[in-house]
């Protein structure tokens, strides 16, 4: 059973200790998982460090986003926890940058949840968020489910490459190409473009899109698979608001068109 473990800012919170009983006791083997945190609130790293330990992935800690940036490139990382509010070097820019240099699944923390700032995130790479204050469950379900996309091609299925007139994703490689260029995209964007080649021509919802791709379900993820699609169009269409390939079918959401399509 999991006990609730809710993380608030509050300046006063005592720094945890490995005895602590807010924290969860360890429901998961050991993985090879390492997750960077950052967070400039030393409770909340500490607590996050801990809970995630206790689980059996790897953790590494940062202050704000310049530290960030420097243990990500010294090391291999697996996923991003990011706080937004933060000195020096916000979670916004954080992100952006982190986004020039790698794919690597990015979640934002944060106590901002005006829908403005939520998509402000997710179009600069985002792959997913979380508002505080939170539970470990919450943290730890969005992280399964992130890390299912991620790793889904250890049990792939065929086909293993879909191919449209000029794009090509290659399940193998992970690699998707538009106009024989390689084209980079999130995990996120690269699920949902599968996911809906793999169905060419039918009309898919947006919450069924949500929750295959995301892996969960939440009030409001329609708007994410939105933010979504724009970003993938931008990467896939030569106009994207004359898009070719990916089509809005109106009040049904989205469908891939499949003229030329082939499969191997």
């Amino acid at each position: 059973m999991y006990q609730t473990l809710t993380f608030r800012r509050v300046e006063s919170l005592p720094k945890p200790t490995m005895t602590s009983p807010t924290l969860l006791q360890s429901t998961a083997p050991a993985t090879n998982i390492s997750i960077l945190v950052v967070d400039d609130e030393e409770p909340l790293r500490n607590l996050l460090q801990i809970s995630l330990q206790r689980h059996g992935y790897h953790v590494a800690i940062a202050r704000n986003g310049r530290e960030a940036l420097e243990v990500a490139a010294s090391r291999k990382i697996d996923l991003v926890l990011l706080d937004i509010m933060m000195p020096e070097m916000d979670g916004f820019a954080t992100c952006l940058e982190l986004r020039k240099r790698s794919d690597i699944p990015i979640v934002m923390l944060t106590a901002l949840n005006r829908p403005d700032d939520i998509v402000h995130g997710f179009n600069l790479g985002a792959d997913d968020y979380i508002t505080k204050p939170f539970t470990f469950r919450e943290v730890e379900v969005r992280l399964q489910a992130i890390l299912r996309r991620v790793y889904w091609s250890q049990e792939r299925v065929e086909p293993s490459v879909l191919t449209a007139n000029e794009i090509s994703l290659n399940d193998d490689t992970h690699e998707v190409s538009v106009r024989d260029e390689a084209v980079h995209l999130t995990p996120i964007e690269y699920q949902l473009l599968r996911f809906l080649m793999i169905s060419p021509d039918r009309p898919i919802s947006k919450d069924t899109l949500f929750q295959h791709v995301w892996g969960y379900d939440m009030v409001g993820g329609t708007n994410l698979v939105e933010v979504a699609m724009r970003r993938l169009r931008e990467k896939i269409e030569q106009d994207p608001s004359q898009p070719v390939y990916l089509l809005t079918v109106r009040g049904a959401g989205y469908k891939f068109n499949s003229e030329g399509m082939r499969v191997s």
